[in-house]
């Protein structure tokens, strides 16, 4: 069986771009081999470039192992792009570029979706090429992205405990405190949460790029969280 060393070092021969697409699922039992083979092409394969993408940033560097001396990978010089969410301009810029490029006119005023979507490039993305569809209610686009979000909220939380749906919901209703999100997780199971036990929670959620400071980083996961259950 070709390993992944043996399979870079034979598109090293003519040279290649190789990219891992959100990255962060990698964790896992074959982790440790992954990163290996990236190793050795680092080293060794003049002829590659390795693309690692991630949507949850904390999540990817534990893959990557930046801050962890056993990593294969720890040390290896990297070249880190950030894209962030659009300002108001250059979101509504974005959409009519892009509507114009497919001679369409926008079926809605740019900046009420931009409020609508919080200027994160994948939603406005979501909403034009539904647009083009022919899909142009705007609720009826923002359902679809919630329905998309919920279904990726599962996956990202199916092997963890029911608590992190339950702290996900409660923010997403409006909980903005550690007393208040505490609160509502205890009154839902019944009994008293650790306070280790809740930040360990909200730690993750953070590095999963969902939560920071008691907010959802996206409209769209805090109106799938709403339906999480």
């Amino acid at each position: 069986m070709l390993s992944l060393i043996d399979l870079f070092d034979a598109l090293n021969e003519k040279g290649a771009v190789i990219a891992f697409d959100e990255a962060q699922n990698l964790r896992g039992p074959l982790s440790r081999d992954v990163r290996e083979a990236i190793a050795h092409a680092y080293d060794y394969c003049d002829n590659l470039t390795i693309i690692l993408t991630g949507s949850e940033v904390g999540l990817l560097y534990d893959f990557i192992g930046v801050e962890n001396p056993e990593s294969p990978l720890f040390g290896r010089f990297f070249t880190e792009i950030q894209l962030s969410r659009f300002s108001r301009d250059q979101a509504i810029a974005f959409l009519r570029e892009g509507f114009r490029q497919a001679n369409r006119k926008p079926p809605h005023p740019l900046d009420i979706v931009v409020e609508q979507l919080n200027g994160i490039p994948g939603w406005l993305t979501f909403y034009g090429c539904r647009c083009l569809e022919g899909r142009t209610d705007i609720e009826e686009i923002k359902h679809l992205a919630a329905k998309l979000a919920l279904r990726e909220l599962n996956n990202l939380i199916r092997n963890r405990p029911r608590r992190y749906k339950i702290v996900l919901r409660g923010i997403a209703e409006g909980r903005q405190s550690w007393s208040q999100i505490k609160r509502y997780l205890e009154e839902k199971e019944g009994k008293t949460i650790s306070k280790s036990v809740l930040h360990n929670i909200l730690k993750t959620l953070k590095a999963m790029s969902l939560v920071e400071n008691y907010q959802f980083l996206d409209p769209i996961y805090r109106e799938a969280a709403r339906l999480l259950r």
